[in-house]
């Protein structure tokens, strides 16, 4: 065996289901096996390698025990002279594993190798080449001075900035997501160390190499996408404190005493700098925006209501000082968890959630306003203005924020996505439906075909165009037809394009996805047929707001429902485990082998789609189906007919 491919997966479906058509495609003439070891992922991505990929040699774990142990598992059972460490957010080009291969055996000196590494934007990716993360060269990155001089020598070591990016050159440090190694060296120098749970194995075992009297080579002769940040996300204060913590124990194993000391202080530094900043910029990101709207709420109740007594009652001091202390905070209160669960501190601005959360805040006011004694009832007139204060000011904060760089919410785009397709007849045409069914709906500027050679009256241009194409028709973002171009031509043209700052997107064959990642700092984005619309924000919060209100409902009636229903006190306790979060009203029908793994995941249901009363025959097929078009096709209303036509199970 020539080679054995490693993945690691965790959860990225979809990337993994994309990297394996590319390693495939690269495999083609070399004898190669390939491992996909999965850490416990709740996605379906086991099932797509075993539907997809039946020559994959999968291995389930029913834990998540790292990084390390994962590959550690796969290479205790690989056979190739040489092993590739791949990470399943990555595409390759068809020759990169070739010329690899063939640099390795040109320099048997040569421990492990890693490739040029580009973002889902075509950037170049500066961990492609990597040294030693010494306690100097640390200091230098941690504290911003390799980002100030990013091609110096001395202080822009960490990322050798002042080696060319196109240009063979030796380094020290390997990256985790493209390790190509000698099976020779990996027996010399061990394994990964699973003292590592994730980060710091890479740097690890790459000195080790080295220690080992083997050279690390940067070799940019091949390119790779790596659409970095999928698995952990780099901004979550999670990855500080692994991140860090890992090197802290990198030092301890390699650092002389007096270094490792050093060291480890500097990185302790640097967890709580960063931690703080990471919890400050959180806070500041979720919180701004209602910490404003009650300010902003509460101050205008405090100007309008002298303002209305001397209009009403010619003099101030008409209502007693609860009104400000309690009953406004009360209102406010109930105003900004309205705004809440419909979407109004979502990042994306909807004036039309404003209203909505407004209308319904306003009524429920009304309706506890009815129910206080009259001591307790100060003006219907004051919430009727709290209320258009409320909405004038929400709005008002929404139109600041959105010229707030650092703050997340911002308004939709006026003008839809430009796009266009680079493909021939019968994929675009697939890749057409795709799009046309997804939640966005870009707008679809035209077809550019892969090669030279025009479908007359169909293409409007070739891929070598798309630099004019760009300027011309303003494109925002390209998407590749991965079966009717190469991965190597794609990433080429990615490469030659990245000065435009446009996005991209790779539809591969016989999927029901067309996926990308707008920067190493952003989750992968894609547009997908939507068979999973229970998943979307806006639902998921419709039916936590559905599961408070129910619970509560039958909380405050539950003696007129034991009655009615002549059972246990088990809707009791239902309805709490419901509030609680612990369980939903409606959920899947799971009393059967049907397969729930590729559906959204949600909690566990007291009553499930059935309970809609169908009488037909209870075949895994129906069941599946039932849950199917329940996942798909989620409203409010489907919950709240389920639990009317089910209520007589609610105590199940």
């Amino acid at each position: 065996m020539k080679l054995s491919i490693i993945i690691v997966n965790y959860n990225v479906k979809h990337f993994l289901e994309q990297c394996l058509i590319s390693v495939f495609k690269a495999v083609t003439n070399i004898n190669a096996e390939v491992f996909v070891v999965d850490n416990n992922s709740v996605d379906g991505s086991c099932t797509m390698v075993k539907e997809r990929f039946s020559n994959v040699k999968l291995i389930e774990n029913s834990e998540n025990h790292g990084f390390s142990y994962a590959n550690n598992q796969a290479l205790k059972q690989a056979t190739g002279q040489y092993i590739l460490l791949l990470n399943p957010d990555t595409v390759v080009e068809e020759d990169s594993f070739e010329k690899c291969i063939q640099f390795m055996d040109k320099n048997p000196d040569t421990g492990g190798l890693t490739v040029k590494m580009i973002d889902g934007k075509g950037n170049f990716l500066p961990e492609s080449k990597r040294a030693l993360p010494t306690p100097i060269v640390s200091f230098y990155k941690i504290f911003g001075l390799a980002g100030l001089f990013p091609k110096s020598k001395k202080f822009a070591r960490y990322y050798l900035g002042h080696l060319n990016n196109d240009e063979i050159n030796e380094i020290e440090i390997l990256p985790g997501s493209y390790m190509f190694l000698r099976k020779e060296t990996l027996e010399k120098t061990g394994y990964l160390d699973e003292d590592y749970f994730m980060y710091g194995e890479d740097i690890d075992l790459s000195y080790k190499i080295t220690k080992a009297g083997y050279k690390n080579y940067y070799y940019p002769e091949t390119t790779i996408i790596h659409y970095k940040g999928e698995s952990t996300k780099k901004g979550s204060l999670n990855y500080v404190f692994i991140f860090y913590n890992a090197m802290i124990i990198f030092a301890r194993k390699h650092f002389s005493d007096k270094n490792a000391r050093a060291f480890s202080i500097l990185i302790n530094i640097a967890i709580y700098f960063r931690a703080l900043i990471a919890i400050l910029s959180r806070f500041i990101k979720k919180a701004f925006i209602p910490v404003i709207d009650i300010a902003a709420i509460f101050f205008s109740y405090y100007i309008v209501k002298p303002i209305w007594e001397n209009y009403k009652f010619q003099g101030d001091g008409h209502y007693p000082s609860e009104f400000l202390h309690i009953a406004v905070p009360s209102y406010i209160l109930i105003w900004v968890l309205s705004i809440w669960f419909n979407g109004g501190y979502s990042k994306q601005i909807k004036i039309i959630q404003l209203i909505k959360a407004n209308v319904i805040g306003t009524l429920i006011i009304l309706i506890l306003y009815a129910l206080l004694p009259e001591s307790l009832r100060f003006s219907r007139a004051l919430i009727i203005i709290g209320a258009v204060i409320t909405l004038f000011v929400t709005s008002l904060n929404r139109v600041l924020a959105h010229f707030i760089n650092f703050l997340p919410q911002k308004f939709k785009r006026n003008k839809k996505l430009r796009i266009v397709i680079v493909g021939l007849i019968n994929e675009i045409s697939r890749v057409e439906n795709i799009i046309t069914e997804a939640e966005i709906k870009p707008h679809i500027i035209g077809k550019v075909a892969p090669s030279a050679q025009l479908q007359s009256d169909y293409h409007f241009g070739s891929v070598n165009q798309l630099e004019e194409i760009i300027q011309i028709h303003k494109i925002d973002e390209i998407v590749f037809c991965a079966k009717d171009i190469p991965s190597n031509q794609i990433i080429s043209t990615m490469l030659k394009l990245s000065i435009f700052n446009i996005d991209y997107k790779i539809a591969q064959p016989d999927t029901l996805y067309i996926i990308g990642s707008n920067s190493i700092e952003t989750a992968g984005e894609l547009y997908t047929i939507e068979l999973n619309s229970i998943s979307k924000i806006s639902n998921i919060r419709n039916k936590r707001f559905f599961d408070i209100i129910t619970s509560l409902f039958i909380l405050i009636f539950s003696p007129l429902i034991l009655l009615f229903l002549k059972t246990s006190f088990k809707p009791i306790n239902n309805s709490v485990n419901v509030l609680l979060g612990c369980k939903t009203w409606v959920g899947y029908y799971k009393k059967s082998d049907v397969n729930t793994t590729n559906l959204p995941k949600i909690k566990e249901g007291i009553l499930t789609p059935l309970d809609l009363g169908s009488k037909k025959e209870l075949t895994e097929s129906f069941i599946y189906n039932s849950n199917l078009v329940y996942a798909k096709n989620y409203t409010f209303w489907n919950d709240l007919n389920i639990l009317l036509k089910g209520f007589k199970q609610i105590g199940r």
